[in-house]
């Protein structure tokens, strides 16, 4: 050992590392990057050896496609032939009303284009009015709606026109046609065709007053004012069931109170005629007539003289029927009529209107129209199968006791509606509307 070193000579060595060469520029790079082989793993004594774990084989790429064959280029296609696209003609409503009666009229002279129904004999088809134009069709009502028709063709249907123009006096429009012992009412027109006609069929009895759907609380009331004396008028439009509510309710008054009862119709329209027994075991009477000669006042004076309890005018028309028919009101009288009017507020100044023309003021139609006045009801006839609907105002059967109704018809105010709804719901609650 040297003096001078300050290691023992028999201190191995560290070996050295190789130095590494700067790798060429243009060496593959498999030369510079050492290759990333798995190490083996080590033996431990006691152990199996691990095998190494397999390299995944990498799937071979596969061999090129052969280049495709150029496709053909696609023929161009054909372009589409413009069109001119004109805007649909809309048609006015005069050209529109125009093609509406165009259509009308080629249906009417060509009858196989208007569906015909053939039916039995008419006395045993159900229905209310059948309509006979110029040209001798017949129409009834379709029953599918309110209001549409259907042509028919009863199998007795010639005898049955045979008849109805038989029946015409010359005179009267409106008559009583007695066929195969049916009653029918018949309305005989003129139009710019000639004669038409409208026959409604009359039932065979009178029906009972529960039947035909009024409210429990009104058909109660109804009943209530038999023994009272004034005017209870029906009103409605044509059609509408006022002649049968009116006699169901008249019928009514001879089953339980009885009496005498004048009717005067033209043309009489329900079979009332004859003898009523009453639960007391009294009876009442009815005798239907019509005017005499026409004549509705004649028919009234002599109701008048006869000391009826009810008096029923079939209709109220003219202004001497409106006066006379309040005159009986108000003489200790149940008269009950029928009136045409579109609701109850119309109808009593149809009614005030009447009297007025017959000679009296305004104001004294007013005023006997208020000391005369019941009750007034409006009915209307609705769907299908039809079905009855009702509105309506009374005025305090007691003239000595205050009533609002009575009231404003002496001011000519009829202001109803809030009076109406009133009364509507205390007759649905059953409480006493006085």
């Amino acid at each position: 050992m040297s003096l001078f070193s300050s290691k023992p000579e028999n201190t191995p060595q560290t070996p050295q590392r190789p130095a590494m060469r700067k790798p060429e520029l243009n060496a593959p790079i498999d030369a510079v990057m050492p290759q990333n082989k798995p190490a083996a793993a080590p033996n431990i004594p006691g152990q199996t050896p691990v095998p190494p774990r397999p390299q995944a084989q990498m799937a071979p790429q596969a061999a090129p496609q052969a280049q495709r064959a150029p496709q053909p280029a696609a023929a161009p296609r054909p372009q589409a032939p413009h069109i001119e696209v004109q805007k649909p003609h809309i048609m006015t409503k005069e050209e529109h009303l125009a093609k509406i009666m165009a259509e009308l009229k080629e249906a009417s002279e060509k009858p196989d284009l208007i569906p015909c129904e053939h039916l039995k004999d008419i006395n045993d088809v159900p229905f209310s009015d059948v309509y006979i134009t110029p040209d001798k069709k017949c129409y009834t009502w379709a029953a599918k709606s309110d209001a549409g028709l259907k042509v028919v063709d009863f199998t007795d249907y010639p005898e049955f026109l045979r008849q109805i123009e038989d029946a015409y006096d010359g005179k009267n429009r409106s008559y009583l046609l007695t066929y195969k012992g049916r009653h029918y009412r018949v309305e005989r027109t003129i139009s710019g065709d000639g004669p038409q006609f409208c026959a409604r069929k009359m039932p065979v009895s009178v029906p009972d007053l529960k039947t035909l759907g009024l409210p429990q609380g009104l058909y109660k009331y109804l009943l209530s004012l038999s023994g009272r004396s004034g005017l209870i008028l029906l009103a409605g439009p044509t059609g509408s069931g006022k002649s049968t509510t009116i006699s169901a309710l008249l019928q009514e008054y001879l089953q339980i109170k009885g009496g005498y009862c004048f009717t005067i119709e033209d043309p009489i329209e329900l079979p009332l005629d004859g003898v009523y027994l009453t639960p007391s075991g009294e009876l009442g009477l009815c005798k239907q007539t019509t005017p005499p000669d026409g004549i509705w006042q004649e028919g009234i004076k002599s109701a008048l003289r006869s000391k009826p309890r009810y008096i029923y005018l079939g209709e109220i028309r003219d202004p001497n029927v409106a006066s006379e028919a309040l005159r009986a009101a108000t003489s200790g009288h149940l008269v009950l009529s029928t009136i045409h009017a579109n609701n109850v507020s119309d109808s009593i100044n149809s009614l005030v209107k009447y009297a007025a023309s017959s000679g009296i003021s305004e104001e004294m139609a007013y005023e006997l129209v208020a000391n005369g006045f019941l009750g007034c009801l409006h009915q209307i006839l609705s769907g299908a199968p039809k079905r009855i609907s009702v509105t309506y105002v009374f005025a305090n059967p007691d003239l000595s006791a205050g009533c609002q109704v009575r009231s404003m018809l002496r001011n000519g105010k009829l202001n109803l509606s809030t009076i109406m709804e009133q009364q509507k719901i205390k007759m649905d609650k059953g409480m006493p509307l006085f």
